[in-house]
């Protein structure tokens, strides 16, 4: 039995999900998304990925500062929608919120809780280490992503994989798991378990200022740092030339044979050593020009040892 919804999401991870629950036949009463941002050269107000979407599909679009108010309450009631799904709004939902709709709010969020609650869950699991990452279905509580546990669906992090990868891998994943979890809700079939109270972690919004590429840590670490905020904000490091610091972004590496001074080219492919071990540049990005692979960034800059970068 399909549902009447409303759908709460803004980047381009949250489409996926919208378009799947409307192929599936359920009526979207309205979306939620954040409102346009000036963006570009010309800083025109851009609309999200959502709202361009929505508008495609003719679903009505609101875009409030806040939801804390009687009037916004007011609004989501008028929509007498069953349930509520959010990916990615960027907004706190307040009790009177998730109190609104009469089966609840259901939130799809890219980690295995309580592994990476919060903002940057995708980019921390790959600057971690871990494994592996997810997707989870939850139903919504006024904590941060602390709500029952309904769904998940779980995918193996590779050393080569970016977090553009991890990504665009499982946002289409989350989708379909939504598109179940509100199928079994429609049912009466949708299960929930508590979260663990152990191995909670917190996925902090990405800083700019921990973008700088650490050459003595060991290689692993710095290919995982350099691929867990691939590409943005992008790991960078500088090198000299002709007097001047130049920065380049790395957004693609792999673990190279070599060693030497962290920091230190050792050879004329890109080959930098680390704490323990080595990478090979793959795709960098020099400041104010477009991504390349490395061959072509050292054709037009040829790097000889024993340059040391930083």
């Amino acid at each position: 039995m399909p549902l009447r919804l409303i759908f709460m999401g803004t980047p381009d991870f949250a489409v996926p999900t919208l378009l799947a629950l409307a192929d599936h036949g359920h009526e979207i009463a309205a979306v939620y998304t954040r409102a346009p941002k000036p963006a570009g050269r010309g800083m025109k107000l851009q609309a999200t990925p959502v709202e361009i979407e929505a508008r495609r599909l003719g679903i009505p679009v609101l875009t409030p500062k806040t939801l804390k108010t009687p009037e916004a309450e007011a609004e989501f009631r008028a929509h007498n929608a069953d349930a509520a799904v959010v990916v990615a709004y960027g907004m706190i939902l307040p009790q009177n919120i998730l109190d609104a709709v009469p089966l609840g709010c259901f939130n799809l969020h890219a980690s295995l809780l309580p592994r990476w609650r919060g903002a940057a869950p995708i980019n921390r699991a790959i600057m971690a280490g871990d494994a592996e990452s997810g997707v989870m279905v939850m139903k919504m509580d006024v904590g941060l992503d602390t709500g029952d546990v309904a769904m998940a669906e779980r995918l193996a992090i590779t050393d080569t994989m970016t977090a553009q990868d991890l990504h665009d891998a499982l946002a289409p994943l989350g989708a379909d798991l939504m598109v179940r979890a509100i199928g079994a809700l429609a049912r009466g079939g949708l299960q929930f378990t508590k979260q663990s109270e152990q191995g909670v972690t917190y996925a902090a919004k990405i800083d700019k200022l921990e973008a700088r590429i650490d050459w003595t840590q060991p290689a692993n670490d710095v290919l995982r740092h350099i691929h867990g905020l691939s590409p943005f904000p992008g790991a960078w490091f500088e090198f000299p030339l002709e007097g001047e610091a130049v920065r380049v972004k790395v957004l693609r590496c792999q673990l190279a044979k070599g060693s030497g001074a962290p920091g230190e080219l050792l050879d004329d492919q890109f080959t930098i050593a680390c704490g323990e071990d080595a990478i090979r540049l793959l795709d960098v990005q020099r400041a104010g020009k477009q991504p390349m692979k490395a061959a072509d960034f050292l054709r037009g800059t040829p790097l000889k040892p024993p340059l040391r970068v930083s």
